[in-house]
């Protein structure tokens, strides 16, 4: 295959890269009742879908072309995408559960792309920019939505918290949990001066927003993403606790001193009951779950007599996975993240110190969303993040930020 065929590459994962922020509209391509308003019409999300598949298929062509470098962690994760699969086709919701699927399995495909093309001639840097740029956009627009109040439904229905293109807040703060480390990161360590300027750009913004969206999930999994980042960066072991231990303390005290005032406040007992109705569906169908978008279709025959008339999901992570995988796909999902954290731990050991610092930033955000998953579930994050960017952390730490051009 010419090698010519591969410019493009860059281009497509900085495409990639930029549209994550409307990934959410893809919940309206389904018939799933969802608590939230998306301000991207169907048709635009359709088209974003089509174009992403497209992308996928050349992606697809130019990973499995010579010379092939796989991921460290790529037989788990399609083993995860394989048992995710399973689950929708045997579910009570295969045509919302396959199609999300679908969308999970594009990931994988991006997850491969970056693994083989990151350092091809421009590729490490379209993504940087795309990443902060389109942060940048996306925390200004859910800002200025929240100050201008417009869409009204949208404002009202959140309750005045910034959502933007995220359907819902919890969203928004599960992108930004994401972004803002590798934000820090880039802002530090890049030596590209109008690169830095993003950086701090995304990073502004993206504070902004996350204060604005009150989500108390997404600012914990924010306090536990700058925790991991504090504790595996210290020179002295007992000095990074402490002050680990105290940005925790400092955020858990502000979330329950501030952020109460918008939320409804029957949310903080209605999770109690709808995780109990996930452990009865747990209980019901263990092997390979109800499938995906499956849990809200089963939730009206095990709720509790006081529980809410609905649920969209278990309003847990984990719950969540266990309900509608299955221990066999909620399996994978361990099996990954667990080869994922060995992976980097070797990478790391061997990196520069700038590449080391980069690729432990980009993993505290992961870490943060696995902690914001305690208690929440943000599909954006699960179908459009995950993956690729644990490629990214693992890449980040064999080449660094790379912003000047190099061989592929």
């Amino acid at each position: 295959m010419p090698a010519k065929w591969a410019s493009g590459m860059p281009a497509g994962l900085a495409f990639a890269q930029a549209c994550v922020p409307f990934f959410p509209a893809f919940i309206t391509l389904t018939t799933v009742t969802f608590p939230g308003i998306s301000i991207v019409p169907p048709r635009v999300a359709w088209g974003l879908l089509a174009a992403m598949g497209i992308l996928a298929l050349y992606a697809t062509v130019m990973v499995l072309a010579p010379p092939r470098r796989g991921s460290p962690i790529g037989i788990p994760m399609w083993a995860w995408v394989g048992a995710s699969m399973l689950a929708a086709l045997l579910g009570f919701n295969p045509h919302d559960g396959v199609l999300f699927i679908g969308i999970f399995a594009l990931g994988a495909v991006w997850h491969s792309a970056i693994v083989r093309y990151y350092d091809y001639p421009g590729a490490a840097r379209a993504i940087a920019w795309a990443f902060m740029l389109s942060g940048a956009l996306a925390s200004a627009a859910a800002i200025g939505m929240v100050l201008t109040r417009l869409p009204s439904a949208q404002y009202t229905i959140g309750n005045g918290r910034a959502i933007g293109t995220f359907v819902l807040p919890g969203e928004l703060a599960g992108y930004l949990i994401v972004l803002l480390p590798i934000a820090y990161a880039i802002a530090r360590i890049a030596r590209e001066r109008a690169l830095r300027i993003a950086a701090l750009a995304a990073l502004v913004l993206g504070l902004v927003a996350m204060v604005l969206s009150f989500s108390r999930a997404g600012w914990v999994g924010l306090a536990a993403a700058a925790a991991f980042l504090i504790v595996v960066r210290a020179r002295h072991a007992r000095q990074g606790a402490l002050w680990a231990v105290a940005v925790v303390g400092a955020v858990l005290a502000a979330v329950l001193l501030a952020f109460n005032l918008h939320h409804n406040p029957s949310e903080n007992y209605t999770r109690l009951s709808i995780w109990q109705a996930a452990i009865q569906i747990i209980d019901r169908f263990p092997l390979t779950g109800v499938g995906p978008f499956g849990f809200s279709k089963l939730y009206a025959v095990v709720r509790l007599p006081d529980g809410d008339a609905t649920a969209f999901h278990a309003h847990s992570l984990y719950l969540t996975f266990l309900a509608e995988l299955g221990i066999v796909g909620f399996g994978a999902f361990v099996w990954t993240w667990w080869s994922f954290a060995i992976a980097l731990r070797n990478a790391v050991r061997e990196a520069s110190a700038d590449a080391a610092f980069f690729a432990l930033a980009i993993a505290a955000g992961l870490m943060g969303t696995l902690v914001q998953g305690l208690i929440d579930v943000v599909s954006v994050v699960i179908f459009g993040l995950w993956l690729p960017t644990l490629a990214y952390a693992l890449v980040a730490a064999r080449y660094g930020l790379m912003e000047r051009a190099h061989g592929p």
